[in-house]
C-alpha cells in the first residue's frame, strides 16, 4: 500500500504571514518521508466540516505549483477540483503547466462539485447536479483529447471548442482521478475514463467493498480490467508515538501499530493508496512517524 497526505487547513498561528513557510516545510516533510503524493482541497472558501468560511482558504493550483517548486518527487494534485470552477480547456491547461514545471507529477482529480455557498457567494454558477454530471462528463472527454494531441472541433452539450490545442504537452500524462461514491453515475464515469477513484474511509470497510464492487461491475460492462483504476481512500491518521492523545480537532490520535491495523482493513478489500488527513501535519516530529507508516504499509 502506497500513502499520500492531503491539506485542508490553513489557520496555522500567524497566518496568512505564516502559511508559504508552514507549507514549505509541510511539503518538504512530507516528502522526505517517502509519502507518494500530496494533495490540497480544491476549495475557495473553508468547508462547514472543517471550519467556517472565514478561515484561511488558498487556491489550489496555485498552491500546486508553489508545492513543486520546494519539492522534488512527491506527486501533486487537488482532491478535487468542482467541476464548476474552471472551463475543461482552461483546466486541462493548468495541469498541464503544473505538470511540465514539476517534471511530471501531476494529478487531475475531478468531481462533479457540491459547495453550493461559495459557489452563489463568489458568483460561479452552480448548475442542477444532474447537468454538472454532465459538465464532469465532458470536461473528462476535453481533457483526455487535449493530453491526446487532437486539436479537431469539440462540440458538446454545455462546451464548444473550435481548437482544443495544448502546446506544450505534459511531461507525464497526468493520471486522472474522480471523488465520490455514486453508484450510478460516478462510478461508472471512473470505469470509463479515469486512472483512479477515491472515497472516504468513514462509511468503513464494508461500505468502501460494495463502491469497489460496482466499480468493478461498471468496469465489466465497458469491458475494461478493473486493475487498471487504483483504489485510493481518504482516511484520518493523526500519529504520535503512544496513541491515545486527543488532537485540538477533538480527534484521538493513533500510534504507529495502531495506523497499521487500519490501514490493514483497508489493504484487505482492495485499496491501493491511503490519503492522509493528519491532524498534526504541521508538526516535524509527526514526520518520524509517518516515515516508520509509510515503511510498514508497503507490506500491506
Amino acid at each position: 500500500m502506497k500513502l499520500g497526505m492531503q491539506v485542508s487547513y490553513w489557520s496555522w498561528p500567524d497566518a496568512p504571514a505564516s502559511i508559504g513557510p508552514t507549507f514549505t516545510r509541510l511539503a518538504r516533510d512530507a516528502e522526505q518521508a517517502g509519502l507518494v503524493s500530496l494533495w490540497v482541497m480544491d476549495h475557495f472558501f473553508q468547508i462547514p466540516a472543517i471550519g467556517p468560511p472565514e478561515s484561511e482558504m488558498l487556491e489550489a493550483y496555485t498552491t500546486l505549483g508553489f508545492a513543486a517548486g520546494v519539492t522534488s518527487r512527491i506527486q501533486l494534485g487537488a482532491m478535487v477540483t468542482g467541476v464548476t470552477y474552471r472551463h475543461p480547456g482552461i483546466l486541462a491547461k493548468t495541469v498541464t503547466t503544473l505538470d511540465v514545471l514539476s517534471g511530471g507529477r501531476a494529478w487531475l482529480g475531478l468531481g462533479a462539485g457540491w459547495f453550493d455557498d461559495e459557489h452563489r457567494a463568489l458568483g460561479v454558477p452552480f448548475p442542477p447536479v444532474a447537468e454538472r454530471f454532465e459538465h464532469l462528463e465532458e470536461t473528462l472527454q476535453i481533457v483526455n483529447r487535449m493530453w491526446d494531441g487532437d486539436e479537431g472541433e469539440y462540440v458538446g452539450t454545455h462546451h464548444h471548442l473550435e481548437r482544443p490545442l495544448n502546446s506544450p504537452q505534459p511531461v507525464r500524462r497526468p493520471p486522472v482521478l474522480i471523488g465520490g461514491g455514486g453508484e450510478r453515475k460516478t462510478l461508472r464515469l471512473v470505469a470509463q475514463y479515469a486512472d483512479a477513484c477515491n472515497l472516504f474511509d468513514y462509511t468503513g470497510p464494508g461500505v468502501l467493498q460494495g463502491k469497489f464492487d460496482v466499480l468493478a461491475r461498471h468496469c465489466a460492462d465497458l469491458g475494461r480490467d478493473p486493475a487498471q483504476i487504483e483504489h485510493t481512500v481518504l482516511s484520518r491518521v493523526a500519529l504520535t508515538r503512544d496513541g491515545g492523545e486527543t488532537m485540538a480537532s477533538g480527534e484521538t490520535s493513533l500510534s504507529v501499530a495502531q495506523a497499521v491495523d487500519k490501514l490493514g482493513a483497508l489493504a484487505e478489500i482492495g485499496t491501493d493508496t491511503v490519503i492522509l488527513g493528519m491532524a498534526n501535519d504541521t508538526d516535524p516530529a509527526a514526520y518520524e512517524l509517518v516515515a516508520e507508516l509509510v515503511e510498514q504499509a508497503a507490506d500491506l
